[in-house]
């Protein structure tokens, strides 16, 4: 940041957006800096602070508090920085895997897409729905059974047939035959 330091007394509080940007920046640029604003950063927070500043410089009363008014206002954007950081970490950190997947784990992730694609294709129309609406899309029994027009008993009973199929299927795959 390559602001003039103007050392002016606060007795004369500038009225003009220039004349406070002139003043203060470097004053507010240190603060963001010393308010957890990565240097980085730094200049786009100073420039929203001096934007709500010259959006509310009509209503600073001058009383000699200038720099507290600036401030204040940079506590709130750091503030705002901040939180805006934190979401964004929770967002990607769902979102991107730190490893690749190895070869192994790719592997492992198509057979086993293959294997309940073919276990699929082995189930009655019925059962396939309602497996496929359960246990991969993960609706309820009550939305399933409104989406297939059946009774909500009738799902329960389609369900657990194709699970007991499902885990018979694993248990032949596990002991080395096919599914």
């Amino acid at each position: 940041m390559t602001v003039a330091v103007d050392r002016r007394d606060d007795a004369h509080e500038p009225t003009e957006i220039a004349e406070v940007f002139s003043a203060h920046a470097d004053f507010v640029w240190r603060s963001l800096r010393r308010l957890g604003v990565p240097s980085a950063d730094a200049d786009d927070a100073l420039q929203e602070v001096f934007l709500v500043v010259h959006r509310r410089l009509p209503e600073y009363e001058d009383r000699g508090l200038m720099k507290a008014w600036l401030f204040s206002i940079s506590r709130q954007i750091s503030s705002h920085y901040h939180r805006s950081v934190k979401r964004t970490e929770e967002r990607h950190r769902g979102l991107v895997s730190t490893t690749a997947p190895t070869v192994e784990e790719v592997v492992a992730l198509r057979e086993a897409e293959s294997f309940v694609s073919s276990f699929m294709d082995q189930l009655e129309e019925p059962q396939r729905m309602v497996f496929y609406l359960s246990d991969v899309e993960g609706l309820r029994a009550t939305e399933i059974a409104a989406a297939l027009s059946v009774n909500l008993n009738t799902v329960y009973a389609r369900l657990r047939r194709a699970r007991i199929l499902f885990e018979r299927a694993v248990a032949r795959l596990a002991e080395g035959g096919t599914s």
